[in-house]
């Protein structure tokens, strides 16, 4: 491997594995997915390097299979809230004094041991608990993570190469100090990897961390936890809590420590957050840094000259991957209606294919959607899609929770472009499609522009190079991750980083230098060496 500055090895994308049929890596992924679902797992809060059970738990049961129990995870009360913040705090010192390299080289270790003994069971417990299929396991539970680890170790000593000038006589230097305070960490249940850089991320740049995992991804938040653990994190610096989220980020932002959100959810949660630490501002000791990856309804804008299998191409794997849980995945489309008989024709034909099931069969493409309460919302918005005037659904449409939450994909036709499922974010294996005059194709891309109050993702498609450049200027502000000819998902860590702007958050990029920058306080030092002893300057004569 290349070495880059003070010898730190250069990042490298992960391989991804194929996991073909007979495969040894889907034998072994399979044989621990049958384990874990036999076991009874018993998952604790971590809290300054020790297990802990509080009696009060939750059970988990894999979304494809809600009726069976494959363990449970203990709920913290407002004590180990606060024992988190203060075990956090007395570790600060040491761990904020430990040498950048040596930062490193333990995010370096656990991304060798994710890509070696970690990886079956990582993307063991992502398929089971948070039923993704093995290849999006793969790809976000093992791939993302290792490289969210190597390309911020990396990132880290570019930032750190990054000093000012000097002058003769003088030597000026910067520092990037950690925040002073801890950082409060809360992720997603969809994405293993976002859950572990959300507070490594922090961790690497010498910040200790309070982290509130999705309830719904605790399995494989464990199993982070293991992998930190035996990777050499010391204890105290990542602490981890259950349970109630109010109660949990009530204590939290009720500390003058509190120096930074580093935040992925909801948009409605972050709006909240944020209004609450803007009213607690005079009891902070630092004014606290906010970060965070929010909702979408993200777009696919087809012109008159794209290939229209690549445009069904892409709805079916940008809408349906992962049940539309993602957050860049494609929720509304815009096609032209020259187009639109033959794009349909490629998508009813490729989703007639689609499977669907538990992760543990690969022949299913699709999987359960998180839990009833997601069940539930977007059962409704298809069964009102279905009774609407307004709308038609063409393609699935049919959905039952008895065994797991299963819902089929869906494509729904809209008969006005301000219809609710072209503007409400579903979260779910639905998309919604306009079709718009082929001459009308400028209002379409204000339409795409103004429709929703976010600007996460979105993807255009034309081989026509002239509308490819005015569609980039209209929709600059549309979304923070832009793709050409391509899906709206899939940003790689080190080729595409990751975050969007408008209501769908703040922009600062996962994977990248931007994100790190925003968990240090940078210190200039000028030092003089021969320091003047005469106040006069020149002109005073």
């Amino acid at each position: 491997m290349a070495r880059g500055f003070f010898n730190v090895p250069i990042a490298v994308n992960e391989p991804v594995k194929d996991y073909k049929p007979g495969s040894p890596e889907l034998k072994e992924v399979l044989a621990t997915y049958k384990e874990m679902y036999k076991g009874t797992a018993d998952i604790p809060m971590y809290i300054n390097g020790k297990e802990v059970r509080t009696g009060n738990t939750r059970n988990i049961t894999p979304p494809h299979d809600h009726k069976h129990v494959v363990g449970h995870y203990h709920v913290a009360e407002k004590k180990h809230v606060d024992e988190a913040i203060s075990t956090a705090l007395a570790a600060r010192e040491a761990w904020s004094s430990v040498s950048w390299m040596e930062r490193a080289s333990i995010f370096l270790k656990a991304a060798e041991l994710l890509a070696g003994p970690y990886r079956a069971k990582m993307n063991a417990a992502t398929m089971l608990a948070q039923s993704k299929n093995v290849f999006q396991a793969e790809i976000d539970a093992a791939c993302e993570m290792i490289d969210f680890f190597r390309f911020n170790v990396q990132y880290m000593t570019d930032i750190f190469k990054d000093q000012p000038a000097s002058a003769p006589g003088i030597w000026n230097r910067v520092e990037y100090r950690p925040l002073e305070g801890f950082v409060y960490a809360i992720s997603p249940f969809n994405f293993t990897s976002i859950a572990a850089n959300l507070p490594a991320a922090a961790a690497l740049m010498g910040n200790v961390v309070v982290w509130k995992p999705s309830d719904h991804q605790a399995y494989s938040a464990q199993v982070i936890v293991d992998l930190f653990k035996e990777a050499g994190l010391p204890d105290g610096v990542i602490n981890v809590v259950y349970g109630d989220p109010v109660m949990i980020s009530d204590t939290v932002l009720a500390s003058p420590d509190f120096s930074g959100l580093h935040f992925t959810g909801s948009t409605t949660v972050f709006k909240n957050l944020w209004q609450q630490i803007g009213n607690n501002i005079h009891n902070y000791k630092t004014y606290p840094r906010i970060v965070g990856e929010t909702g979408g309804k993200d777009f696919i804008w087809a012109h008159t000259s794209a290939f229209p299998l690549q445009v069904a191409t892409a709805i079916t794997r940008g809408a349906f991957e992962y049940q539309g849980q993602k957050c860049s995945a494609a929720s509304r489309a815009y096609i032209p209606a020259s187009m639109w008989a033959e794009v349909k024709k490629h998508l009813v034909a490729q989703t007639s294919e689609l499977k669907m099931g538990a992760p543990d069969d690969t022949k299913n493409f699709v999987n359960a959607v998180i839990h009833e309460g997601s069940f539930d919302k977007i059962a409704k918005y298809i069964d009102a899609a279905k009774a609407d005037v307004n709308a038609e659904v063409i393609i699935g449409g049919n959905h039952d929770k008895s065994k797991g939450y299963f819902i089929e994909p869906t494509v729904i036709l809209a008969k006005t472009p301000t219809y609710e499922t072209m503007t409400t974010e579903l979260f779910g294996p639905v998309i919604t499609i306009y079709i718009y005059e082929d001459l009308e194709w400028e209002a379409s891309l204000k339409l795409v522009d103004e429709s929703t109050e976010y600007a996460l993702t979105g993807a255009i498609f034309s081989t026509d190079r002239y509308i490819v450049e005015k569609a980039s200027k209209a929709l600059e502000n549309a979304a923070g991750n832009f793709y050409i000819n391509d899906k709206p998902t899939g940003a790689v860590v080190g080729q595409q980083p990751f975050g969007g702007a408008r209501a769908s958050g703040t922009n600062d990029k996962a994977g990248s230098a931007q994100n790190l920058l925003r968990w240090t306080s940078v210190r200039l030092i000028k030092e003089t060496f021969v320091t003047p002893q005469d106040y006069k300057y020149p002109f005073l004569g």
